[in-house]
């Protein structure tokens, strides 16, 4: 598998280019899609693989790498076109019946869950197929393994395909052209020390390139994996200095965005790389899932955690 093989479709998340991708994967008898996008994306995505002369229903299978409303948004929609639809195990209850997880966004959401995320159709049970760690599954001459990669979210999956790797969330979010990755670490599961395993484990893999949903395949996949090794250690940094005052939720926003976008901008990106980053990645969102995991896991561990940090 050459990166030739393996397009990669915008999806023009609220008109703007390169923010969230979906990989379109052509095979002898018709094409893999890795993560659907929202709902609101749709219609980019129909045209995007329209322009590869092919037509959804020749989507025979969609791999998710984790049920968030910006990768799995429009996988019911893809399943009414026929596509078998691929998801973690934890994940697979919520794409049948996904009255929870819209109950749960619409109360972060609120009034701009249609314009941000569309329509959610429900998966029939009978195309959902989920599999276990480091299972190997093969869809015509393509030959993937499913990697449990927590951290982002409990029901994480990276996908591996010969060698390139579909990271999801768990790889950060590095927009093209930028020497930046930034962690997105919504509520209710974000964890450090799991993510951290999770990288580990992706460092054991003979990878040409790596492939995050935000945005696009980068052919450095092992300085990918120390810039976001890098962001791990900051932000442990940073909760390590900060939470102990345990800040309310709104000046722990103020702070968090304040030191980020300093952050940011030390790596050299421009405030319209900034605001680009802000769109497919909003700090507020990062700020709950860190209130909650300081409270919930950090707080209440007796010494300091392990880390598996890079020597200096």
């Amino acid at each position: 598998m050459t990166k030739t093989n393996v397009h990669t479709l915008d999806l023009y998340f609220r008109g703007k280019p390169e923010l969230i991708a979906s990989y379109l994967i052509p095979h002898q008898n018709g094409a893999v899609l890795i993560e659907s996008g929202p709902g609101s994306t749709a219609k980019s995505l129909q045209a995007a693989v329209e322009a590869h002369g092919l037509r959804l229903e020749n989507i025979t299978d969609l791999l998710l790498t984790h049920i968030h409303l910006d990768h799995a948004g429009a996988a019911g929609w893809l399943a009414r076109h026929g596509a078998r639809v691929h998801v973690h195990p934890v994940g697979a209850p919520h794409l049948r019946n996904p009255e929870r997880l819209l109950a749960s966004a619409g109360r972060i959401y609120g009034d701009q869950m249609d314009a941000l995320w569309g329509e959610f159709l429900p998966v029939p049970a009978e195309q959902l197929v989920t599999h276990s760690d480091g299972e190997v599954f093969q869809i015509e001459e393509l030959r993937f393994t499913a990697l449990d990669t927590p951290g982002h979210a409990t029901h994480h999956f990276a996908y591996l395909l010969e060698d390139i790797c579909f990271t999801g969330d768990i790889g950060g979010v590095r927009l093209p052209g930028i020497g930046h990755v930034r962690l997105p670490m919504p509520p209710p599961e974000f964890h450090l020390e799991r993510w951290r395993q999770s990288l580990a484990r992706l460092r054991q893999l003979d990878l040409s390139a790596i492939a995050p949903t935000h945005f696009g395949i980068f052919s450095d996949p092992q300085q990918h994996l120390d810039m976001l090794e890098d962001a791990l250690n900051e932000i442990e940094a940073w909760i390590d200095a900060e939470m102990p005052a345990d800040p309310p939720m709104e000046a722990l926003q103020t702070r968090l965005t304040q030191w980020a976008k300093t952050f940011a901008l030390s790596h050299g990106l421009s405030e319209s790389q900034w605001q680009a980053y802000e769109i497919v990645n909003p700090i507020g969102m990062s700020a709950a899932g860190i209130y909650r995991y300081w409270h919930k896991i950090r707080r209440n561990t007796t010494g300091r955690p392990q880390t598996s940090r890079r020597p200096a």
